[in-house]
């Protein structure tokens, strides 16, 4: 199944269908860049500096071609409904892809593996009396579902692991015939980790101690994994060349990506929770199958998601998550969006909090968090932080109506100083794009916009204009004028945060949403009397 240089069955055909054309991928700089041997790739200079989990440092993002720039991402395992904690990592990639396509100019080929036979789906379909393959199929589609509720775009191609067993095969077998692998009498196969000697750790910079393994392992080292398990008693299984069984985790992605992409991936990405072991795993497979010296040039890594006030991740383990389907009831997509851009993608801490002990992830030891050299908490979820990203949206949806009808002329107002306003707009521009230049720094692009809406309200006071309806009683319509101009001061007053710092205006406008809804109520409720107020 494997050809003589390593090639994957069926990867030209699906390279060239995605347009990555058939050819080797993009050289990489001769010089050696310093970070664990880290080698500056050639190609196009994004212009981004991005934190790169293997330096542990920001470097330029330079891909290989800006039309194909290559992204691969870790999918869900389809077991469940998928919570809160994986639509934030979703969520911020989402964000980062848009920012790299209509700011930085790169075209991104995204690919995401679907795994789709695993241990806790095997469990989960025993305790619903549904067979495996119908549990995955349930629950792949309703993550799908709830991919496009959250507006989050789809990537170029979904590989299902079940669909590509012959080339995980292949991929094994590669591994083999080169002597970093080796299967048993049981029908395993497991990497030998000891045959990377010091080349293992490109990430984290340590190997894995010793585990607790059962006393029938088959494994010659501890800190072995396994590429291909032996079928167990009612288990699904393929035929393999070891015996019937099914493959290990890590082998899954590294097998999709290279399908596609060959020897060279630009960017891969997912959760801190999966930069070790999987993502290391994963450099250890593919370089030694490729016999490369650098496979994936860029690993990024979102924070977690933590419950406000306590040291744990949301999680499907912990049972204290929220899924997307509950929170989407009383939330819109855009508010849980805002909601993640006001903190870094890597971290959770908002622009402004104070850094401490670093609060690691469950499953990641602290050696393994601190060499990682991420910021130092976590994001906290709370009904309060959801409140002010709703706050802030209506804010800047205010300011955006108010801006359109003044150029329609349907906004009275004083005297507006335009070329000041021309001015700061295009500071803004300037300070959003450094900004998402300097590793997507959302939270600093959000706090420019946020100061253009704060400098605009100020100018923008407007005198009332409606139109309304035949109320055929002048008593009704002065009524109507008073009820209207009380609203607009109302709504004013909400608006309004005088020369207060950052933190003091947001503050202000969290504790003053209520009456920006009531006056958004008002409005809509004077449109059934046919009464429209215009931009106010």
């Amino acid at each position: 199944m494997q050809s003589s240089r390593g090639a994957l069955v069926g990867a030209p055909l699906l390279r060239a269908a995605l347009g990555l054309g058939l050819g080797p991928g993009p050289r990489r700089a001769a010089s050696e860049a310093h970070g664990q041997g880290w080698l500056q790739p050639a190609g196009y200079d994004t212009g981004v500096k991005v934190y790169n989990s293997r330096t542990r440092r920001k470097d330029p993002l330079i891909v290989g071609s800006a039309d194909a720039t290559s992204w691969y991402s870790c999918g869900p395992t389809v077991y469940d409904h998928a919570h809160l904690g994986h639509a934030c990592s979703y969520v911020r990639f989402d964000i980062i892809r848009r920012i790299l396509t209509r700011v930085f100019g790169c075209n991104i080929i995204m690919v995401m593996g679907i795994t789709d036979v695993d241990d806790k789906i095997i469990r989960r379909a025993r305790e619903m009396n549904v067979s495996p393959t119908s549990l995955a199929n349930l629950y792949e589609e309703d993550f799908k579902q709830d991919m496009a509720a959250l507006k989050i775009l789809p990537p170029t191609v979904y590989l299902r692991v079940t669909e590509n067993i012959p080339q995980i095969i292949s991929f094994i077998e590669g591994i083999i015939t080169k002597g970093h692998a080796y299967s048993t009498a049981k029908g395993n196969v497991y990497f030998d980790l000891q045959s990377r000697g010091d080349k293992y750790g490109k990430l984290v910079g340590v190997a894995p101690g010793p585990v607790g393994e059962p006393v029938e392992s088959d494994k010659r080292h501890a800190s072995d994994f396994a590429l291909w398990k032996a079928a167990k008693p009612q288990e699904m299984f393929w035929a393999s060349p070891w015996g019937n069984g099914r493959p290990g985790w890590h082998i899954e992605c590294s097998t999709i990506s290279s399908l596609v992409f060959g020897s060279q991936l630009d960017i891969h990405s997912g959760g801190i929770d999966l930069a070790f072991p999987h993502h290391e795993n994963e450099i250890a497979q593919c370089e030694v199958f490729h016999q490369c010296k650098q496979w994936g040039n860029y690993f990024l890594h979102s924070g977690h998601l933590h419950v406000k006030g306590k040291e744990e991740k949301m999680s499907k383990s912990l049972k204290n998550y929220i899924t997307i389907k509950d929170f989407l009831k009383t939330a819109s997509p855009d508010v849980f969006r805002l909601f993640c851009m006001r903190s870094s993608y890597r971290s959770g801490e908002l622009r402004h909090g104070a850094q401490g002990m670093a609060r690691r992830p469950l499953g990641v030891a602290p050696r393994v968090w601190w060499r990682l050299g991420l910021p130092a908490s976590a994001i906290d979820y709370s009904d309060g932080a959801v409140l002010e990203a709703k706050h802030l949206l209506l804010a800047a949806t205010a300011f955006v109506e108010d801006a359109r009808a003044y150029m329609r002329g349907q906004l009275a107002c004083g005297p507006i100083g335009e070329d000041v306003l021309w001015e700061r707009l295009s500071h803004t521009k300037g300070a959003v794009k450094a900004a998402l230049a300097d590793d997507f720094d959302t939270p600093g692009a959000v706090d420019a916009v946020m100061d253009l809406i704060h400098h605009g309200n100020r100018q923008l006071k407007a005198v009332t204009k409606f139109v309304s309806g035949d109320s055929g009683s002048a008593t009704l319509h002065s009524v109507v004028e008073e009820l209207v101009r009380f609203r607009l001061k109302v709504r004013q007053f909400a608006l309004a945060t005088g020369e207060a710092t950052r933190e003091a205006r947001r503050q202000q406008l969290l504790e003053r949403q209520p009456l920006l809804e009531a006056c958004d109520t008002l409005r809509q409720d004077l449109v059934a009397h046919g009464i429209s107020i215009k931009a106010c």
